[in-house]
This record gives C-alpha cells, structure tokens and sequence, in this order.
C-alpha cells in the first residue's frame, strides 16, 4: 500500500510545527499549508489523501476552504480541528467532514483522537 499523504491546514506555525511532527512521526508523508487558498493549491498539485483543516482562520476560514475543495474533489476525507468545539457548525453536513476534533490550545494534546481517526478514515480507503 502507498504511503498515506495528509496535508496539515492551520495559520498557526506553532501547531503546525507540533502536529506535523507527531503525524510525521507516525510514518505519514505530511503537507502543510497556512492558508485556505494555500491548502487549495497543493490539494491540487500535491494529491493528499486526507486532509486536516483548521476550522478559524483568517481570510478563507475552513468552511469556505472546504467549500472550495468540494468543487473539485467530493470524496477526499477532511478532519475539521475547532478551538469551538461547542459552537454549532451549521450546513457542514452536506459538506462530508470525516471528524470534527476539539483544539483546546496549540500545545494541547489532541494526537490521540487526530490518529485514531485517521486510521479510521484510512481503513475506509478503496486498496
């Protein structure tokens, strides 16, 4: 099997670092992007087969990012990290978010619930 590619989306470089370190860690080929408009082009010219994508950020936020991405791929899976995980994301269901996972801070330790969801998502991938 390929190795799996995520492309990490958040305008924090902190997290970015942080993240991307311990996704890499998991044997992942890691893309990062600080952007929605960046996130679009390297979906575009880097294929990867999932992406994790940070609901707020300044510019193109992740539903407008996400919106974007449905355009022109509907299936790929996207994991949504929220600093509001209590606040109601509406009309994201038609959208095909894969997970929706809490970012309490940049140093926060999410990567239990980011790599048992990945691997979720990677079990559901076609060989």
């Amino acid at each position: 099997m390929k190795n799996i590619k995520i492309l990490l989306v958040d305008d924090e470089p902190d997290l970015l670092e942080v993240m991307g370190s311990v996704i890499r860690g998991w044997g992942y080929d890691l893309i990062t992007a600080v952007s929605g408009k960046e996130a679009i082009e390297m979906i575009k010219a880097k294929r990867p087969d999932i992406i994790v994508l940070d609901y707020l950020m300044p510019g193109m936020d992740g539903i407008a990012t996400l919106k974007e991405i449905r355009k022109f791929d509907k299936k790929i899976p996207v994991i949504m990290f929220t600093a509001y995980p209590d606040k109601i994301i509406k009309g994201t269901e038609k959208l095909g978010i894969s997970a929706l996972i809490p970012k309490l801070s940049t140093y926060s330790d999410v990567s239990a619930s980011l790599k048992s969801t990945i691997d979720m998502i990677i079990k559901s991938i076609p060989k």
